[in-house]
């Protein structure tokens, strides 16, 4: 299992904190400073079931410029956008071991992870 993270987030620290209490294994990826690569992101929303734009953080695509259409000719962009960017992306996500993954910004859905740990 891997949480990516920024320490600063509250969401953040109570995900790990639920983690911890756990007893669950898990990796930390502070993303701000590892920025995930284009295919890493790429695989993390086809394990979300998401687009980019669905993991977008409104305020920082904003303040970042980020305008681009929300469709699949525009894909390859916003992913490169939010990986230059990495502000602009929700957290924290968890992916876990089985393929599944979580944007898990409230404790119901990082229970749901610990229950695939």
């Amino acid at each position: 299992m891997e949480i990516w993270m920024n320490p600063s987030c509250s969401k953040c620290r109570s995900a790990k904190a639920d983690l911890d209490a756990a007893g669950v294994q898990y990796t930390e990826r502070r993303y701000l400073d590892e920025p995930p690569t284009p295919a890493e992101l790429s695989e993390v929303l086809d394990r979300l079931g998401l687009e980019p734009w669905d993991i977008a953080r409104p305020k920082e695509t904003r303040e970042a410029g980020i305008d681009h259409p929300k469709d699949a000719e525009h894909r390859d962009a916003w992913i490169a956008a939010l990986i230059e960017n990495p502000r602009a992306i929700q957290r924290p996500i968890i992916t876990a071991d089985d393929g599944s993954a979580y944007v898990a910004r409230d404790p119901e859905t990082v229970q749901q992870a610990i229950g695939r740990a």
